[in-house]
């Protein structure tokens, strides 16, 4: 076997295994709590609202630990392409948060960063999942119950921080 198919061949186990065990080691849903509507409503409300006062057209979706959009609010304005990453922000800090002990996705860049590339490429790949700021996650008692992804501005730092916003909005409604 030549030397570029073993390291190909490498790469390609090691992103097999990366996601083998980050699955396995995952806290998801332990606690059993399900953001209420109303909650989940009012942070992406919060959301768009931020965005938008800083003149920026976006969508916010809240997902709950199982990546199921709970609430999708679209800005005036706001794009087609925004509900599709707002949607993949949130998924991403359910999914991937509980593995990595992520808050924002913003955090998945810098976690990839520390892998082989092709390992961080075949995690980066996986079906839904954006690696790019703009999710946040809605936690109760350090367990993520679910997640804010914000699409849309000029950056995704500027969406990311929109979605905190919207994490804030609802957090003294949440279980303390």
């Amino acid at each position: 076997m030549s030397k570029m198919k073993q390291k190909l061949f490498a790469g390609f186990f090691a992103a097999g295994s990366m996601v083998v065990a980050f699955s396995a080691g995952a806290q998801v849903s332990t606690s059993g709590y399900v953001l209420p509507m109303n909650l989940a409503l009012q942070g992406a409300l919060e959301a768009v609202q931020t965005c938008a006062a800083k003149g920026y057209d976006v969508t916010a979706t809240v997902v709950d630990v199982a990546g199921t959009p709970q609430v999708v609010l679209r800005g005036d304005h706001a794009t087609i392409h925004t509900k599709d990453t707002a949607y993949r922000k949130a998924y991403t800090i359910v999914t991937m948060g509980p593995i990595f002990h992520l808050d924002v996705t913003s955090q998945f860049l810098d976690t990839l960063a520390k892998y082989p590339p092709l390992a961080a490429q075949g995690l980066a790949a996986t079906p839904n999942v954006l690696a790019l700021p703009g999710g946040a996650a809605i936690k109760v008692h350090d367990e993520i119950v679910a997640g804010i992804g914000v699409g849309g501005s000029p950056g995704g730092d500027k969406d990311e921080a929109c979605a905190k916003a919207g994490v804030a909005k609802i957090q003294a409604g949440l279980p303390h």
